[in-house]
């Protein structure tokens, strides 16, 4: 072979490695993006530790979080700091919350998952393990006289006091049970399952509620007993809507749970999604929960591991890179991120929107070149 075509082979063999390798954002402009978000963390950090204000155990939890998986050491001063203060929310109960917090369960859940980032020593295990417990004891299961073929069963909700369970705080639940080392086996989270599948607009032998088949689309919603509930509204036939990030949430959940794309259920829900694959909006809720959206659509497509989505047009979107590039782009001048349009579920403040945007990114990681 001459030099020529050597030379030519060569540049077309590393052209199409380089292709290989090119799944996510340019790792430049992640890595500036990330650094900017970081320092406007660490300088918006209250002097006690927590963020926003000093009663925030749930926000707290989730900028100490963000910051640890992107890499910030907990040595650092600013984890270190929100770390101190996030065990002292730790209450006897194994609840991790401020005594007046109405929202327990689920500042308890994302406060395990803090510590659990944190733990690389142990140090945290007697915190995480009496969270995990009160975790447990919030699921209405027969432990609170409600049976399998009641529709509250699996679910969780905001506290132990009363009240009635959702997908959201029933989503947050099983993430902090897995984090505390539950399989997916585990009776809890299978309990939890059977929420999960009940708060899909599919009718299966998993899923006979009576808003079951009205919309049958393979979406989710926000809670299926009570009565049913969806911030999307409900269809002419009084069906509740599915929306987004409702949907990704259930999806992760079932991967949790054990469940393959096999399954009809994730089926079904990858239908959905395809169908209604976006970056620009929370499907079916617009702006509303845009960024909490964003978290959970990277969280779950990585959790899928999903290299690309491919929309009901046939087209292949490298979901990775679109949501980085869109996140990069809507970045304030300071490095945060803030819901401009809709303030619903707190999106107005900067620390919370930048804490789901870091975890959001950190499943949009630059594809590393393989060294083989």
């Amino acid at each position: 072979m001459c030099c020529f075509l050597r030379i030519m082979l060569l540049g077309c063999l590393c052209w199409n490695s380089s292709l290989l390798f090119a799944a996510g954002p340019e790792p430049a402009k992640f890595n500036a993006s990330r650094a900017k978000a970081i320092t406007f963390l660490k300088n918006s950090q209250n002097e006690d530790g927590t963020w926003t204000f000093n009663e925030a155990a749930g926000i707290s939890a989730l900028v100490t979080s963000a910051l640890i998986e992107s890499g910030v050491p907990v040595t650092d001063p600013t984890v270190a700091k929100a770390l101190t203060k996030l065990v002292s929310f730790c209450q006897e109960d194994g609840r991790i919350c401020s005594a007046r917090s109405q929202h327990s369960g689920y500042e308890t859940a994302v406060g395990l998952m803090a510590l659990q980032d944190a733990n690389q020593s142990g140090k945290y295990t007697p915190q995480i393990k009496k969270a995990e417990l009160f975790l447990r004891g919030l699921q209405f299961d027969e432990a609170k006289d409600i049976k399998p073929s009641d529709l509250e069963y699996g679910g969780a909700g905001y506290g132990p006091d009363g009240g009635r369970p959702d997908l959201s705080n029933t989503v947050f639940m099983i993430e902090a049970l897995k984090a505390a080392g539950a399989k997916s086996d585990d009776p809890a989270i299978q309990k939890a399952l059977t929420f999960v599948s009940r708060c899909q607009n599919l009718e299966s032998e998993f899923n006979t509620s009576p808003a079951a088949a009205k919309v049958n689309d393979g979406g989710f919603y926000y809670n299926v007993s009570a009565g049913g509930a969806s911030p999307a509204g409900k269809t002419k036939e009084e069906g509740l809507r599915s929306y987004g990030s409702m949907t990704y949430a259930g999806l992760k959940s079932m991967i949790y749970a054990g469940l393959t794309p096999k399954d009809p259920r994730v089926k079904a829900a990858i239908n959905w999604i395809q169908k209604n694959y976006t970056v620009e909006n929370n499907p079916g809720m617009g702006d509303n929960g845009l960024f909490y959206y964003y978290q959970l659509f990277a969280k779950a497509l990585s959790t899928l591991d999903q290299e690309q989505v491919k929309d009901s047009q046939g087209n292949e979107h490298d979901w990775r890179k679109e949501l980085a590039d869109h996140l990069f782009k809507i970045q304030q001048e300071n490095g945060s991120w803030v819901n401009s349009k809709s303030n619903r579920w707190f999106e107005g403040d900067p620390n919370l929107v930048t804490a789901y945007t870091l975890l959001a990114l950190k499943n949009c990681e630059p594809a590393k070149p393989s060294t083989d």
